[in-house]
């Protein structure tokens, strides 16, 4: 989820505070931006099999943006879909992690990864992370909502089951400096809302996840890499915590048809 260039008509709702506010909004977007972030080129593969139990492993799919890409951490196990996928195989369930996801990915490119995902093979679970890019380029909420649901549609149709985590606690990146930081936090909470929706109306289980995180992000900076922009491998372990639940009934639901 790399912030690239905040558009300036997202400072409409501050546009109050005059110049000089519009001003400060437009220098700070332009120093978030020209920090440096975390690399796609050292994000670890989300891939691999977990879990040494019998049967056939359970096909996990990680798609969205660098957050299911698992930027600012180094190994598969720290990353979202590494830690869903040893709690499966905790449970005597093997695993076969895979993923789609796409760094700097929006709404929009979903259609793009489910295609590549459906080309494989139909998945038993699929994992959505997305919302922060659309959150920084102020993507259309209906625009974000058709497009999410009309890839939740679609693999839901396919057979699997769909976890969608939205747009996390984007007030407690520290990589943004206030009122930036607000303004972005209020974009990340729209955004949220639109993809909670869209995630049920296309038969999905939507997981808050700026709710059920968002505290705890805000308290301990550790929860953030380096970059103080994409989760560290503790931010990402509260994301995994938060999604298991609904991950481990879809399991349950597979293991149950199967």
């Amino acid at each position: 989820m790399k912030p690239g260039r905040l558009l300036l008509r997202g400072a409409g709702g501050v546009a109050a505070a005059g110049l000089t506010g519009l001003l400060l909004l437009a220098v700070e977007g332009l120093v978030a931006a020209r920090r440096t972030y975390a690399s796609s080129d050292h994000a670890p593969s989300v891939s691999g099999t977990f879990g040494s139990g019998g049967g056939t492993p359970l096909r996990l799919l990680m798609l969205g943006d660098s957050t299911a890409a698992g930027l600012g951490v180094g190994e598969t196990e720290e990353t979202v879909g590494g830690r869903l996928a040893e709690l499966i195989a905790s449970t005597g369930r093997p695993v076969r992690l895979d993923s789609v996801a796409v760094s700097g990915s929006r709404a929009a490119d979903l259609a793009t990864q489910v295609s590549r995902a459906l080309v494989r093979g139909a998945p038993d679970i699929a994992v959505i992370l997305i919302g922060a890019s659309d959150a920084t380029h102020f993507t259309t909420l209906s625009d974000l909502e058709r497009h999410l649901e009309a890839a939740v549609v679609r693999l839901r149709s396919a057979g699997t089951e769909v976890v969608v985590g939205t747009c996390p606690d984007l007030g407690a990146l520290r990589n943004f400096a206030q009122p930036l930081r607000e303004l972005i936090g209020w974009a990340g909470r729209r955004v949220g809302e639109a993809s909670y929706r869209a995630a049920r109306a296309g038969g999905g289980v939507p997981i808050d996840l700026a709710a059920r995180t968002g505290a705890v992000f805000r308290a301990d900076p550790g929860t953030l890499c380096e970059d103080r922009f994409h989760p560290s491998a503790d931010g990402y372990q509260l994301w995994a915590l938060a999604l298991y639940p609904a991950v481990y009934e879809a399991a349950r639901s597979v293991s149950a048809a199967g």
